[in-house]
């Protein structure tokens, strides 16, 4: 009986599964080059082109590269109002090709700050082809930076929030519009959610010192300090001032936020807030082991909108000479343009980019839109991950991507033009697509 005992012991022993390999370390690194602008250059975030005579802050594009057994991945986050894939592809794979790191790893998430030169064709401006060259440059240069100063490093992550900076901006008017500009005093209610949540995700080395922090939130980056000038706006003035009291770099990721702004705290309280819901995030944050990094960067086809003219035509003209005033005509006239242009391309098919990012247990995911709230709160709802936040603008822009509610409900977002063009649907989607990559990565 012994000797059998003695020789199951020896057979268990001998299948037993050999002990977990040592986790990899992670390696972290942040660098911010500056994109320079100037007096000449087109504004974009508006309806018709403007100028600025100065500046606040720095125009910039952040980038943190991660590395852990082999895999390396670059999320920047870029000062701008949005920009397409054929300038993103471009600086993507020339950052690749200069890292090493795959094209399919980078994500390059824009602000969305309205206060810095145009690197899109919308409305009624164009490209500012110098800035572009600029920017293009600024991302590579990030990447590049970034990478050169990788070092073991520890991830902590925290869940803030901040509710008061921003709200469901969509609001019922008494008319049965939705509210976009001029006078509101007979709103109903806001039509949609407002996304609070602001996670912190920080990367300290081994002297404990910061490396970089990303956080994210989603309201539209509108608002500078002072009139008149080039700015990061109230996002990107925080990033800057927490680096110059904490050190790191700090970079902002854009929150689905097409349908949620700030409609009355001042400049300067933004930053404070914002400042504040960063560092009680960073002081609440924890460290939290990274068993992988993973990214998925994968085409997504959608349409061109196939539109009713007249229709169009008069939501545009009826709420503008309501609510524009003086500015009405040429507004509408701006809209009119946009819809000679696309009209030709109704029902064209198109490509775009969605990613997935995987940071041990915490998802990035980056949508080519300026998203709805509420689509962004249903990919969370929907992911395997407990800690899932989305980038917005990031990799490509394909306009505003209202739900379906939403685009019944009319309204500026939901209008023909440059700024707004897919097909009905196409929000919907994307947040199906965007699930079944995350449970891709998830496995």
């Amino acid at each position: 009986m012994v000797t059998r005992l003695l020789l199951l012991s020896v057979l268990f022993l001998g299948c037993s599964a050999p002990p977990p390999s040592p986790r990899a370390p992670l390696r972290a690194g942040a660098a911010a080059a500056e994109i320079e602008g100037d007096n000449t250059m087109v504004i974009a975030g508006g309806i018709h082109p403007g100028k600025a005579g100065d500046q606040e802050g720095q125009l910039r594009a952040v980038a943190v590269v991660l590395e852990q057994g082999g895999t390396k991945l670059a999320i920047v986050a870029l000062d701008v109002l949005m920009v397409s894939r054929d300038l993103l592809d471009a600086a993507a794979k020339e950052a690749s090709a200069a890292t090493g790191i795959p094209f399919s790893n980078i994500l390059i998430n824009c602000t969305h700050t309205h206060h810095a030169p145009s690197t899109v064709h919308v409305h009624a401006y164009d490209r500012d082809k110098v800035f572009c060259e600029r920017m293009s440059k600024a991302i590579v240069k990030s990447i590049a930076d970034a990478q050169g100063r990788l070092a073991d490093s520890e991830f902590s992550f925290a869940l803030g929030h901040e509710s008061s900076v921003g709200q469901n901006s969509r609001l019922l008017l008494g008319d049965g519009t939705i509210f976009w500009i001029g006078d509101r005093s007979d709103a109903v209610r806001p039509t949609g959610p407002f996304d609070p949540q602001l996670p912190v995700l920080a990367f300290r080395g081994r002297d404990r010192k910061l490396q970089a922090v990303l956080f994210n939130h989603s309201t539209h980056t509108i608002g500078t300090g002072k009139p008149g000038v080039r700015s990061p706006s109230f996002y990107g003035m925080a990033a800057q001032e927490l680096e110059a009291e904490l050190g790191g770099t700090f970079g902002f990721l854009e929150g689905a936020s097409g349908s949620t702004h700030n409609l009355g705290v001042p400049f300067l309280e933004m930053v404070h807030r914002i400042k504040a819901a960063v560092r009680d995030g960073l002081e609440k944050a924890e460290p939290r082991p990274v068993a992988s990094l993973a990214s998925i960067k994968r085409e997504f086809p959608y349409r061109v909108r196939k539109f009713d003219e007249a229709k169009e035509d008069a939501a545009v003209s009826a709420y503008c000479k309501k609510r524009a005033g003086g500015g009405a005509d040429s507004i509408i006239e701006a809209f009119r343009m946009a819809r000679k242009e696309i009209a030709p391309q109704q029902g064209e098919e198109r490509k775009t980019w969605l990613q997935v990012v995987r940071i041990g247990d915490v998802a990035i995911v980056g949508v080519p839109a300026e998203f709805f709230t509420t689509l962004g709160l249903e990919i969370k709802r929907r992911s395997p991950f407990r800690h899932t936040y989305v980038a917005e603008l990031a990799n490509d822009w394909i306009g505003y991507l209202p739900d379906r509610k939403g685009r019944e409900l009319g309204g500026y977002q939901t209008w023909t033009g440059f700024h707004s063009y897919c097909e009905p649907g196409t929000g919907e989607a994307v947040v199906d697509e965007v699930v079944r990559m995350l449970t891709e990565l998830a496995r």
